[in-house]
């Protein structure tokens, strides 16, 4: 499926693409387009819109598009719970020093943006940053420190 969201990408959405494909659908295709263009792209394709105003799987509640995922698609996993924990940390700027790990997730995703500025190459590149977060947090989730 494609799914569609802002240029540029940032936090959530490199944590958003990392988690469609682990987790919701494997094959998943993504389009980055500008934040004006979203809503008439996913309507011309058929895609899935996602970390933009006014779309399902935005920020909705307080909530950051990654833990709408998460919680739209019912993934109830507590290391995934704990991830999306920092991701709405580093994410949202009123919460970030909700979580101890989240500057340090907000600087990786700022120094990927600077050496991979084409979202594509970006989020390909960040993955196995998320692989090893997650990993860590199915660790501190069974009570066993990294």
């Amino acid at each position: 499926m494609l799914w569609i969201t802002r240029s540029r990408v940032h936090v959530d959405r490199v944590a958003c693409p990392w988690l469609i494909r682990r987790f919701i659908d494997s094959s998943a295709e993504f389009l980055f387009v500008p934040a004006s263009e979203v809503l008439r792209r996913a309507d011309e394709t058929g895609g899935i819109p996602f970390d933009a105003t006014g779309v399902e799987y935005g920020h909705h509640g307080g909530k950051c598009s990654f833990e709408t995922l998460v919680e739209k698609f019912g993934l109830k996993n507590p290391a995934l719970a704990r991830l999306a924990r920092i991701v709405h940390a580093a994410d949202i700027d009123e919460a970030a020093g909700m979580d101890e790990i989240a500057r340090g997730l907000e600087a990786i995703a700022t120094g990927f943006g600077l050496v991979y500025p084409d979202d594509h190459a970006n989020i390909e590149a960040q993955f196995p940053v998320y692989d090893a977060l997650y990993a860590w947090c199915r660790l501190e989730e069974a009570g066993r420190p990294g």
